[in-house]
Parts: C-alpha cells; structure tokens; sequence
C-alpha cells in the first residue's frame, strides 16, 4: 500500500515571502485619505507645506506635481486647488512659510549687522530646496506675462515688509531718517537675487558684505 500524501485537514500553511508582500502592497494601497482622521487649517496647511518642500528637494520644481504633494501629505487634490490653484501659487506660499515673519528678523542692534544678517538668511534659504523652486518658477512663468507679474509681486512682498521691519528699527535708533524711497527698499534682495540667479550658490560672504557697505547703507542713511 503507498503510503497517504495528503495534508491533515487541521494542517496551517505558512504564507510565502510573495503572499506577504502582495498583501501588503493590497492593505497600502487600499489607504484611503479620507479614512484618516480629518486635519484643518494650519495642521492641514503645515502637513502640505512640508510635503511639498520635500518633493522639490527630492525631484525639484520641474517633477512637483499637485497629485503627488496631496499623496505625501495624505489628502486630495481638492484641498490643494481650493487653497492654491496652481502648482506656482502653492510653491510660493511653501517657500515662504519658511521665512521668518519681518517681527521675527533678528534685532542686532545696528542697521548695517541687521542687514548682513537679513542678506545672510536670504543666501541660506537660496541654497536650498527653496532656490531650485525660484529658478523653476522663473522657467515656468516668464512666457507669460501675467503670472510674471503675479510672481514678481508675491516674491516681493515679504521681502519689502522685512526691510521696512529693519528700517523702522534703524529709525528708532536714529540711523536712517524717514521715509525711505521705495525702490531704495528693495534693492538689497534684488542683487541677492541676481548674483544667485546668474552665478548659482553659495553666494561668498564678501559679497553679501560689498552690498551691504557699497550699495544699500549709502542709499538708506543718504
């Protein structure tokens, strides 16, 4: 008589390396967004920004996509185009929540140590995920001349009202005499800007230094 090869009936088979991988591929892939706890406002908002300063770093500007911003940062798409209805307009407000609020510029007791420092935080941000996204930005709206016009007035903002922050306490201190004359104000950033945009990072200290001593304390303090 041959003898029986048949399993016990209460015989357990132990699931394959490809079983357990399969299901789970199946359980992640059956996440749904909107099963997870429901986030709001700045929670919401702070869980996107982050998302999407670490795809620019992973794949810059030209591979952000909206869908993959909502999927890193487990929420729909919805909820990014009802805040940001372009990927330019989400990757300005990520970039600059990274900013320091004007209030918050650090206070050095004089205007030329707050200006170093202002120009010094500037080419720290551009060496990072924040400048691939300018320079993306710029390729992605100068054909048009509307959203370069947008642009140019969201990036300007707050670097305006930091300035204006630094002047206000240089004022205070009787280093400057009020008012400035607007394009006066801007023209720190503006050459941080260029010397990034045309000679890439680092941007050397001594530059930073010559803007500060041979342009911008001759045109506030004159």
């Amino acid at each position: 008589m041959q003898p029986s090869h048949k399993k016990p009936q209460n015989a357990r088979t132990t699931p394959n390396a490809t079983t357990t991988e399969n299901r789970g591929k199946a359980e992640q892939t059956s996440t749904d967004h909107r099963k997870l706890p429901r986030r709001r406002g700045d929670e919401l908002t702070a869980a996107i920004f982050a998302a999407t300063l670490t795809e620019l770093a992973e794949t810059g500007y030209a591979g952000l996509t909206m869908e993959r911003v909502a999927e890193r940062a487990k929420t729909g798409k919805a909820s990014l185009y009802r805040r940001w209805p372009s990927r330019m307009e989400l990757v300005l407000a990520a970039v600059y929540s990274t900013w320091p609020e004007p209030s918050e510029v650090v206070d050095t007791g004089t205007l030329r140590g707050d200006l170093l420092a202002m120009l010094r935080r500037s080419a720290e941000v551009l060496a990072g995920p924040v400048g691939e996204a300018m320079r993306g930005l710029l390729g992605d709206v100068l054909s048009d001349r509307d959203r370069t016009v947008q642009l140019r007035q969201l990036s300007q903002a707050r670097g305006r009202r930091t300035i204006e922050e630094i002047v206000r306490r240089a004022a205070e201190r009787g280093e400057v005499n009020p008012p400035i004359p607007a394009p006066r104000l801007e023209v720190g950033q503006a050459m941080i800007r260029q010397h990034f945009l045309f000679n890439g990072t680092p941007i050397p200290d001594e530059v930073i230094v010559e803007i500060v001593d041979d342009v911008l304390l001759p045109l506030l303090t004159s």
